[in-house]
Parts: C-alpha cells; structure tokens; sequence
C-alpha cells in the first residue's frame, strides 16, 4: 500500500440487535486512529444478511454513536460523501460484477448443490472422520460449474435454477499478511474452505461485500474484532485475485473482551445476568421483547464509558488512567494494543465514572437533585446555590448522579434515624454534656464557616477533656443521621447555623446510650 494515501477507516457493524460494547470499543478505537492521523471514520452498515435483520438496530447504533462522542464524519446517519450509499443492500447491484470478474478469471465458480446434497456432504465426511468442509477436495464430487459439464451449467443458469458463487482456493499455498497488533500471519489454503461469495438470494457474503466495499471506499487501514482473524486470509486473497493487491488495507485485529472471571468472551447474553449492562444503550429486542440496560441509563457519563474502553485493551505506556477524548486521540497508537483479551472490570467501571461526576460542574448536576427533592420533599423551598453547594460537597462521595439525593438527603429533612452501631460505641455518660456545649459554642458564632465551627468544636472537646477520635463519628450521625459522608466541618458550613443547631437539639432529644 501506497503510504500517502488519506487515513480512513471504517466501523462496519450488521442491524441484528444491539450494538455490543465490544463492538463500541471497535469503534472507539477506528475513531481515535483516524482522527490521530487526520483522517476520516466511516460508518458502514453491513446488513447482507437480510435473514437476521432486527428493526431499529441501525437506529439504535447512531444513536450509541452519537451519545458517546465518537460520530463519524461519513456514513450512514452522519452525512453523505462520495462515496455513498453506506448501506449494502442499498449497494446491491454493483457486487455481482465483481463475482462474474472472478469466475472469468478462474478465481471462483458457481455451485448448484441443494441443502439436501450439503447435509449429504457433511454426513459422508462425518462419518470418515474428516473436517466437512467444501474445499478443493470436496469439491470434485459436488454440483457445480467444475464438475458439471458446460452446457449443463449453461442451461442451469439460463433456467434460473438457483445457485451460490463460491471462491476455488488453491489446494495447498500460503497466504501471508501482516497484522499491525499481531506481526506476521501465516496460513496454508489446506486449512480453509470455498466460502460462499455470492448467495442466491442475489446478495454477497460478508466476505465479498467488505472487500469491494473496502476497495470502493479507500479504506487504508480494516481495524475490526478478533473474532475476524480467521477470515483475514480469504479477505487477502480476493484482493489478490481482483487486482487490487496494491491498495490492500492494512488489517489490525483487536484483542476480544473477555467476562470478568476471564472464562471467554464477553457476550450480548452476558450483560445483566453478569450484574452490568453490556449494552451502551438500553434495548427490547422487537422479536423477543427482551430488555436489556444500556449504560446511559445505569447512569453511567459517556465520557467515563469512552475513557473505560479505551482501556480494555490498549495502555498509554504510563501511570495515566484518566483521559479526555483529545488526550486518547494525541495518545493512541495500534501498537499499544495487547494481542491477548481484556477482561471486564466492573468495579473500575464505576471507578471511571465516580471519577467523572466529580469532574460535573456543580451547577449541571443540580437539577437532578432539585427532580429528587421536588419528589421527595415537594413542599421544600432551597436556593440554587444551596443545592449546588450541596452537590459539590457530596459528588466526591458518589460513583453514580442517580445516587445524589442518598448521599444528601440530609442536607433537606432532619434524620428520622441514627446510626445505631456509632450510637452503641460512641455513646457515653459525657455526650449529652458535650452537645448542649456545641450548641451553646455555635449559637455564639458571629461567622459560620468551618474553619470557626472546627475551633469552636475542638474547644468544647478540650474543655470536656474528650478526644475527637472518640466523638467526632458520634457528632456526624448527629447531624446526618449516617456514619459517613463528606469533611463535617465543610458539611456543617454548608448546613448554616440554624440547621446545625437544629438538627443538634433533635439529636440530644432523640440519642440516648
């Protein structure tokens, strides 16, 4: 390949459910080479076969696209360019040419065999104990324009009878290639079988359709999952075979994600039976009515899914693990990607995201608190400023946005309950002394800030001659009721003196040993 062609590349993904999160990463990974190198990410839809197509799932997997961050500059949903259509049944008719070019070049020939004579085949080879597979030995004895003679394959054609195309791979010859992630791929033809180019319902495989689409498109470089390693050869020798050798792509196959104990490849059927979505988005399957979540609506930040990915299966080289999309494009490069699968994490999943909703500006995620309080409290009247005081307090705690009003509720309602494990270790005959002090301490504060609050705390302890390692956990369930939460004295500024004093009093009323 000529190395001063244009970048481009393609995610190519078949409507047949839900976009996988294995099949994001793949995306993820085309977009950040292509914008690294200036270059262009296609979105192709792979629909040849029409048997599996599942409605709304080309809908769906823009939509993934879209909510993540990683659009395509070209392709379908995100503009035309010249080379249009992105769909392949919309690009039908200009693959059979390509078919007929190599059976007149003695690369492939038509194959009449039934699903009876198939199952035959299969049984006969089964029953010898050899692979049943439709190679060049296998071959001989089937229905095709090898085998049949001419002016029967003639008839056969000219009457409709239906018929596949099949490529005729050499019997024994290797096929060498490179892959950018892998090194040097070496597989003899002996080991593979005539795929199905052509199929009778007028369509092409996978296998024809992506390397003439490949070719239409300029794609430079084919960045796909690993699951595609084995059709690699066939792919380099159509490119061979239809002259085009010379502008073959570049192949760089992914490593697989992998469950999180490591067993094998994480699947679509894997996602909520495993406790996580697998899903970005969440879906109902419209044949099975199945519902699956996606990680938008588990409350996941597309940023952190994106940052998450990126690294199942790829390193930086350094101690970085948080990454902006412009810092992944500026860092990415297939040769930090492992050859080996990546196992799924969930806990460092909601790591990057509890990571990213402390990045959140306070005054974004407000109004996901005021939503919980106008349904929790509907008669509750707080500043914005409070609220988003409030938030910026409590996201250093929170993994989740959806988790705001569990860790804050008591910045808005008295606690109804104390923490009764603290109240057991905690309590003893000097608190009820030590909290009429706090509230005599406060009461006299002519600025409620939690430096003041903090001295005037540690002033009441000493005076009592108690430590604050021995009631400091006591006087947070206090105020909030719980045993953790965020810096007290920050707590206690944002509260105000009223509400401290309030929720003090109700304590020393309520709390007893």
């Amino acid at each position: 390949m000529t190395q001063d062609r244009r970048v481009r590349v393609r995610f190519a993904p078949s409507p047949t459910g839900a976009l996988h999160i294995g099949g994001v990463r793949t995306a993820l990974y085309n977009y950040l080479f292509a914008k690294k190198h200036g270059g262009d990410f296609v979105l192709r839809i792979e629909d040849t076969d029409q048997t599996r197509f599942v409605p709304g799932a080309e809908e769906y997997i823009i939509e993934s696209l879209k909510w993540l961050g990683i659009e395509p500059n070209e392709g379908v949903g995100f503009g035309e360019g010249p080379h249009a259509p992105y769909r392949q049944s919309d690009r039908k008719p200009m693959y059979r040419q390509f078919a007929e070019q190599l059976i007149a070049a003695g690369y492939a020939y038509y194959a009449f065999d039934t699903a009876e004579d198939l199952e035959a085949m299969r049984e006969r080879l089964k029953a010898s104990n050899v692979d049943a597979k439709y190679d060049g030995i296998t071959r001989s004895a089937m229905k095709n324009s090898l085998t049949l003679p001419e002016d029967e394959v003639k008839r056969k054609l000219e009457n409709g009878d239906p018929y596949v195309i099949r490529i005729k791979l050499p019997r024994k010859e290797e096929v060498k290639f490179h892959d950018e992630i892998r090194g040097w791929i070496i597989v003899n033809t002996s080991q593979m079988d005539d795929k199905v180019l052509f199929k009778s319902d007028g369509m092409p495989t996978y296998h024809l359709a992506n390397v003439v689409d490949d070719w239409d498109m300029k794609t430079t470089h084919v960045i796909r999952g690993e699951e595609w390693l084995p059709s690699a050869p066939l792919h380099v020798l159509l490119y061979r075979y239809l002259g085009w050798e010379d502008v073959m792509p570049k192949f760089a196959h992914l490593p697989l994600l992998l469950k999180p104990d490591g067993t094998g490849k994480l699947s679509k059927r894997d996602g909520d039976r495993l406790g996580f979505p697998v899903f970005p988005l969440d879906w109902e399957d419209p044949k099975t009515g199945e519902k699956s979540s996606g990680y938008k609506q588990a409350g996941y930040l597309p940023e952190a899914v994106v940052n998450l990915l990126a690294f199942l299966g790829w390193n930086p080289g350094t101690h970085q693990e948080l990454f902006s999309l412009e810092e992944l494009i500026a860092a990415f490069t297939l040769e930090r990607v492992g050859k080996h699968g990546a196992k799924f994490d969930q806990n460092k999943a909601k790591w990057y995201n509890q990571q990213y909703v402390r990045k959140v500006d306070n005054h974004l995620l407000a109004p996901s608190l005021k939503a919980a309080l106008a349904l929790n409290v509907p008669e509750a009247t707080f500043s914005d400023e409070y609220i988003e005081k409030v938030c910026g307090i409590v996201k250093e705690k929170i993994s989740f946005v959806k988790e705001l009003w569990d860790y804050s509720n008591y910045f808005f309602i008295e606690p109804a309950n104390y923490d009764e494990g603290v109240i057991k270790k905690r309590y003893n005959e000097k608190v009820p002394q030590l909290l009429s002090d706090l509230i005599e301490a406060f009461s006299a504060l002519a600025e409620f800030s939690h430096s003041n609050t903090e001295a005037a705390y540690n002033a009441v302890l000493a005076k009592n001659e108690v430590a604050s390692k021995d009631f400091l956990q006591l006087f947070r369930v206090c105020l909030s009721g719980v045993a953790g939460g965020p810096p007290i004295f920050e707590m206690v500024e944002i509260f105000g003196k009223d509400k401290t004093i309030q929720h003090l009093n109700k304590a020393s009323a309520s709390i007893k040993g």
